[in-house]
């Protein structure tokens, strides 16, 4: 069983001006809308008086319907600059993807998305010193009880005795069913948070504040909330959407350079999947992406948000055509597995898997050669690798493959691609060459190792998974 999915819209197609061409069939599709809005001035008299009626806003479309009377009423304000909102209208709940500037210590904005009295932080140690005290500070001056919860950093903390220690955190501050979890960090923390969220007294709601590009462009958006098992990445979990996401730009400023490529790797799937417009776009501008142009990056992470948002309204619980963009996760999932949760980072493990399931999709004879090396090209450019670790065989491979969560009686799917901008999720394929492909890496690798031995061992190098280290910016921060 086969299912194409190519996106209508090009990057053309996104200016905030009108409503974007609709990801999954159709024009002025309502998954999601567009639109510019205004920068708050904070907490003035007649935002506090509207407060109250922000938070009368229930019901599963609380976040979106608050923010929207904030800006109706004038509770936010202008202060000089846009910000920019998405709505993701998802079977279960619909809510906004605020752009901005100072969203981390917006007091009205914070405030109207917490329905109740209380409000749990959960952050980790790395970018709780650089960004918790400005949310609990927005909270608090919003009224709220602010409740925080520090988690160590990193891809090996995403288990279950993290999920028990936000568990645990709940309970002490005595959660009810109208406290708000606030999550502060990259995917990890939003991974943990989502969970503790949607299984807390069977769900309570939280808010993605998302501190890294791969978290901004992937995993705040769309539900999905897991901590790993050591058989493999991301296997408990739950579909439970945030009630909003808020991206802060100048905490994207303090990313560090390898992070801040994670992030590209997961934009540059995109275009690969859906959208061959933005493709080249990225092409012709990914030097001013990677010195973080704030045009080009807010244009990146909008498409991005509208191609995820797109494929999220059509099929939130991934029954079927969501599973496009695990682009390179079977093949990225298996390296994390293999080489520990942390060694690689998730983009420059998905980066290699993206480069391997191009690479089968032209020896199936799905995918022009050109594509392929194209990119290889623009992943290499970003410095991603673009080759498996070299010690890793066939069987391991295998093995990790074997328990995907798209694995279905036995049979594993894999998301290839049939052009560019256009993925398929399939199991009709011929098992050896799966098994040449990954030979092919390993063969390349040891005939010319001087080539590929940075981008096969980018993981080697210092980092954390919240990425606040190895940026001058970051270090200022502190």
């Amino acid at each position: 069983m086969t299912m194409a999915f190519a996106s209508a819209f090009s990057a053309a197609a996104v200016d905030t001006a009108r409503r974007p061409v609709g990801l999954c069939g159709g024009r002025g599709s309502d998954a999601l809308a567009s639109k510019a809005w205004p920068s708050s001035l904070g907490a003035v008299a007649a935002g506090a008086r509207s407060s109250h009626a922000l938070v009368r806003a229930a019901g599963r479309h609380h976040a979106a319907r608050a923010w929207k009377m904030a800006v109706d009423t004038g509770a936010v304000q202008t202060a000089g600059s846009e910000r920019e909102e998405l709505t993701v209208q998802a079977a279960s709940r619909t809510y906004p993807i605020v752009f901005g500037e100072n969203v981390l210590s917006d007091v009205t904005l914070l405030g109207s998305l917490c329905r109740g009295h209380k409000a749990l932080i959960v952050t980790n140690d790395k970018v709780g010193p650089l960004y918790m005290a400005r949310v609990r500070d927005a909270l608090e001056r919003a009224g709220k009880q602010v409740f925080v919860e520090v988690l160590p950093d990193g891809e090996q903390y995403k288990s279950v005795a993290s999920l028990g220690r936000v568990w645990d955190a709940c309970m002490s501050a005595q959660l009810d069913r109208k406290s708000t979890l606030f999550a502060l960090g990259g995917g990890v923390v939003g991974d943990i948070a989502g969970f503790a969220a949607a299984t807390f007294v069977r769900g309570i709601d939280f808010v993605q504040l998302p501190t890294t590009l791969l978290a901004v462009v992937d995993s705040a958006v769309g539900g999905k909330t897991a901590v790993n098992h050591p058989a493999g990445k991301n296997m408990i979990g739950a579909f439970y959407q945030p009630t909003a996401v808020l991206v802060d730009a100048l905490a994207l400023r303090t990313l560090d350079n390898r992070q801040y490529a994670a992030g590209v790797a997961e934009i540059v799937k995109y275009g690969l999947i859906a959208d061959a417009a933005f493709f080249e776009y990225l092409e012709a501008n990914m030097d001013a992406l990677m010195s973080r142009d704030p045009s080009v990056l807010r244009h990146a992470m909008r498409v991005s948000c509208q191609c995820k948002a797109g494929v999220v309204a059509a099929d939130e619980r991934e029954g079927g055509v969501r599973a496009i963009l695990n682009l390179g996760h079977t093949f990225g999932h298996a390296i994390e597995a293999h080489e520990g949760y942390g060694s690689w980072l998730h983009g420059e493990a998905v980066a290699a898997g993206m480069v391997m399931a191009a690479e089968m999709s032209c020896r199936l004879g799905w995918l022009p050669r050109e594509v392929v090396s194209r990119t290889e090209a623009l992943l290499a450019r970003v410095s991603l690798p673009i080759v498996p670790p070299p010690t890793m065989a066939i069987e391991s491979f295998m093995r990790y493959m074997s328990v995907d969560k798209k694995v279905e009686a036995g049979v594993l799917k894999l998301i290839l691609l049939d052009a560019l901008g256009s993925a398929k999720v399939t199991a009709d394929f011929d098992k050896e060459v799966l098994y040449d492909t990954i030979m092919l890496y390993q063969q390349r690798f040891k005939a010319n190792p001087g080539k590929y031995m940075d981008q096969s061992v980018a993981a080697a190098g210092s980092s954390t998974s919240s990425g606040t280290t190895g940026n001058p910016a970051a270090q200022a921060a502190r």
